[in-house]
């Protein structure tokens, strides 16, 4: 299947989305804030990278901005998952170039499913 960088701070929700991801087939790397996800991604090149927003060093829209401003990360999708449900988030967040937005709590069935259909496309 896929390679799935997963950039969240907080352990928990790391391993639960990291454990649902890989028994979906997926080979899935977590790093634990934004600074060390952008070192993972430049190395790892994943097919597809899950940000949390409110990170340690640097957020997940500025690694999400960042990433899409390096053309090699051009196909590459973005998905931003976080506790911030405001339209203005939202609308922040796919200005900065992520593909899909899921709110916090989730439903880990949902995000299996949305991690399914945005490497499809």
């Amino acid at each position: 299947m896929a390679s799935i960088l997963v950039v969240e701070d907080d352990a928990d929700v790391a391993q639960l989305i990291q454990h649902r991801l890989a028994a979906s087939g997926h080979e899935v790397a977590v790093a634990p804030d934004g600074e060390q996800g952008l070192v993972a991604a430049r190395d790892a090149r994943p097919s597809l990278v899950i940000l949390d927003w409110m990170m340690p060093h640097r957020t997940g829209l500025e690694v999400c901005a960042e990433l899409r401003g390096d053309a090699s990360f051009a196909s590459t999708r973005i998905m931003m998952l976080t506790a911030r449900a405001q339209d203005e988030d939202i609308a922040r967040a796919f200005s900065a170039g992520a593909d899909d937005f899921m709110t916090k709590p989730f439903s880990p069935r949902e995000l299996v499913a949305r991690v399914g259909a945005l490497l499809a496309s």
